[in-house]
């Protein structure tokens, strides 16, 4: 992806474009438009795209709070009912740091300065993943390709289950809408101790090779895994029993994976968004980019600022897929411009109005996809 003057371009340089090639059709004047209104936007009001003030005051409370609970997990929690409310604070806050501070570090949406932006997405090295594959994962393959089964890899989760219909279908998966919620709670884990070491030794996400980290990149790699390591094992063990550290760990990863599994499931897959394939002959998908985006992406929770604050306005999903690169304190002000252009385009703007109805959407396409 190129960036010109602030402005998302989306354009796919050929060291980035997967194996099989995948074009959109013709931008319909829809994305022009939503351009120009939301640039508009900011011209005309104190809004920011970057740097803002909101976001630095974010960083800092989500990171005092991973210190303090961190601090007073290890050091001063002696009883069951210390650990486990603070286990499961831990695991929430983690989740903040991945939705805010990396989340718009990584799409280059934090700062105006690079070198910051760069730091920023590091937050991911520090709870325990690796901020150069998630970049290919995420920002290319994830936003480029939403909801294109064999192309946007956070759909795919082997044969544990069916969450597009042009995935094959397997008995089991008949009880899938039960057991992958149990099964969300491992994503964190397995990140932890395979994911992104598969994919160093590999050079593969899924079936899409990717430019292998060199030098710098590769000693964050490490560096990154080495600190998470100490912070989650090593220094823990100096002070409790082998069972304990475990046991927390394990509760602190499965609220953190739960949590990320779940917010961009209510996103993506559910009743309805769209799960489009490429026109075979010509391998090109039939809406334009812009409007690919929105009606891959679901909107939750718009009208609760706790939900928005807690999970970097991920629940203004489909705002973040057309302007990533914008820092998500801007997204609710954004959705209103972004609203009213599809309605006067006709494009579907798609949203729940709460957290839970998106859950039950999420339940209710997990039991189709798991029973057609």
């Amino acid at each position: 992806m190129q960036e010109r003057n602030g402005s998302q371009q989306f354009v796919i340089s050929p060291e980035q474009e997967p194996a099989k090639k995948l074009k959109f059709a013709k931008n319909s004047g829809f994305q022009t438009e939503l351009r120009r209104r939301v640039d508009k936007l900011f011209q005309s009001s104190d809004l920011r795209e970057r740097d803002c003030s909101q976001m630095y005051m974010k960083t800092a409370i989500l990171l005092f709070s991973l210190i303090g609970l961190y601090t007073a997990l290890v050091f001063f929690a002696q009883t069951w009912w210390q650990v486990v409310p603070l286990c499961i604070a831990l695991g929430v806050i983690t989740a903040g740091i991945g939705f805010s501070i990396q989340h718009d570090g990584a799409h280059h949406a934090y700062s105006n300065i690079a070198w910051v932006n760069k730091l920023m997405s590091m937050s991911l090295d520090l709870i325990g993943g690796s901020s150069y594959i998630w970049h290919w994962k995420h920002d290319v393959l994830h936003h480029t390709y939403t909801n294109i089964a064999g192309y946007d890899m956070d759909l795919e989760v082997g044969i544990f289950g069916r969450l597009s219909p042009s995935h094959a279908r397997l008995t089991f998966h008949r009880w899938q809408h039960y057991y992958l919620w149990l099964l969300y709670g491992l994503l964190a884990i397995k990140w932890h101790f395979y994911d992104d070491f598969y994919c160093l030794i590999t050079g593969k996400i899924g079936d899409r090779t990717y430019p292998r980290p060199t030098k710098g990149n590769l000693a964050i790699f490490f560096g990154g895994k080495l600190t998470f390591f100490a912070l989650a094992f090593a220094i823990p063990l100096l002070f409790h029993s082998v069972w304990e550290v475990l046991a927390s760990y394990t509760l602190v990863a499965v609220t953190l994976g739960i949590v990320l599994s779940v917010v961009f499931q209510l996103a993506h897959v559910v009743e309805e968004a769209n799960f489009p394939l490429p026109v075979q002959e010509v391998n090109v998908i039939e809406n334009d980019w812009a409007i690919h985006q929105i009606e891959t992406t679901v909107n939750f929770s718009r009208n609760n600022p706790f939900v928005t604050w807690l999970i970097g306005g991920l629940n203004f999903q489909v705002e973040h897929h057309l302007f990533p690169n914008i820092c998500h304190v801007n997204y609710p002000e954004i959705s209103k411009v972004v609203e009213q252009t599809c309605l006067e385009f006709g494009v579907r703007y798609n949203y729940h109005n709460s957290f839970w109805a998106g859950c039950i959407s999420h339940f209710h396409w997990l039991r189709r996809m798991g029973s057609i």
